[in-house]
């Protein structure tokens, strides 16, 4: 460093010791928003993230949510974390992680194939090995299930099931209550330890209580679970980062030494959450009025995008000639549709049509409004007929 005069010059080096770090990829999520951001086209779509938007398009602030702010700030509540909350979903998932690398350095984790884009990077990062079982079916466009128990049933005793609770990203695809209870047997037949994703209750019924029905059928049973559960989608608190990673254990005892052990992992990687959102939440879940007007909102945000995938699926029957038949897109449910458009398929609808997804072919059903449906329509048969 040299001074001249008043101003701090810092001489360049030739040497760097981080001349053997490489440049990151894009992430392929949060990736297609910055570069929905700099297309100036005015029909660009941003169909890449799983946030819930307005008709217009816009972000939705729920009413309850305000209240439940409100009710925050008047109450002039302290800032001390009693619950094991952590930083939404994907810090709930990241925990559990490394509890397994710690307290199961043996097992292996089970991911369904396709699987949400993150999965893999969060276990691939707490060192803990995975594998994958069939789940989506490209022939059907629908669920692959004796393949899905076909691995479980092959996987190692006392695997980790990796399971999206309801609105399985990103296919749209659920297994039935039927199907449930036999994922059930074999997991409980293999004494594997079942591990929800819970990210999207609410949009795959409309009701809370009809999207817990997986989980809540594993408790019934009596066996221990885990359960990582985000509230960024269901109540808009996307930027909030609240979350909850829920272990589920046979006896009192033991869940206070699991819950001991999750509390010492999270010290050294973010020692405690941020606590606004969570008084939210807490306001929300504890208030019986509140919690009845969250129900009714989260039904009219999971209708609106029944609305919407309805509407697509009328665009696309009406405008492609060719006979193929769209009806997967109604039987997905939640946030997603999946589809079933290729790499390049999916390069052609951001190229040529300006609408931004995941290259896996997803859409997110959340970021389109009626008025926009046979616009998107256009783009996907254009994509799917002319390229390969």
């Amino acid at each position: 460093m040299q001074n001249f005069g008043r101003v701090m010059m810092a001489l360049a080096v030739d040497v760097t010791r981080f001349e053997g770090v490489p440049m990151a990829p894009p992430d392929p999520i949060l990736g297609v928003s910055e570069t929905f951001k700099a297309d100036t086209n005015d029909l660009k779509l941003n169909l890449g993230v799983g946030a819930y938007r307005t008709e217009e398009l816009q972000p939705y602030v729920l009413n309850v949510v305000k209240k439940a702010e409100k009710l925050m700030l008047e109450k002039g509540e302290n800032k001390e974390v009693a619950t094991l909350q952590s930083l939404s979903g994907t810090g709930s998932l990241r925990l559990a992680a490394a509890f397994i690398q710690r307290y199961f350095p043996e097992a292996k984790v089970l991911i369904s194939s396709p699987t949400w884009g993150n999965h893999k990077n969060i276990f691939n990062d707490a060192r803990v090995p995975w594998s994958e079982y069939r789940y989506y079916d490209p022939k059907t466009v629908g669920l692959d299930f004796e393949g899905m128990i076909a691995d479980i049933e092959a996987a190692p005793e006392g695997s980790f099931v990796l399971l999206h609770g309801c609105a399985h990203n990103p296919t749209g695809i659920d297994p039935t209550p039927e199907q449930w209870e036999k994922i059930a047997d074999v997991i409980q037949e293999k004494k594997h330890m079942p591990f929800f994703d819970v990210a999207y209750q609410g949009f795959a019924s409309g009701s809370l209580d009809e999207d817990a029905f997986s989980v809540r059928l594993f408790v019934k049973r009596g066996l221990e679970v885990f359960v990582a559960q985000s509230y960024s989608k269901n109540l808009g608190l996307y930027a909030e980062r609240i979350g909850a990673i829920n272990v589920v254990c046979s006896a009192p005892e033991v869940a206070d030494r699991v819950k001991s052990q999750l509390k010492r992992l999270a010290r050294p990687m973010y020692s405690n959450p941020p606590i606004h959102g969570a008084r939210i939440v807490a306001n929300v879940v504890g208030d019986p009025t509140m919690f009845g007007e969250w129900k009714q909102e989260m039904e009219e945000m999971a209708g609106r995008i029944k609305n919407v995938r309805q509407k697509l699926y009328d665009s696309l029957s009406a405008k492609d000639k060719s006979g193929k038949d769209w009806s997967f897109i109604l039987r997905q449910i939640g946030m997603f549709s999946y589809t079933g458009l290729n790499k390049t398929q999916s390069d052609n609808m951001t190229d040529k049509w300006h609408v931004y997804m995941t290259k896996d072919g997803r859409i997110s059903l959340a970021g389109l409004s009626l008025a926009k449906c046979d616009y998107l329509a256009d783009a996907i048969i254009d994509s799917f007929h002319n390229v390969n």
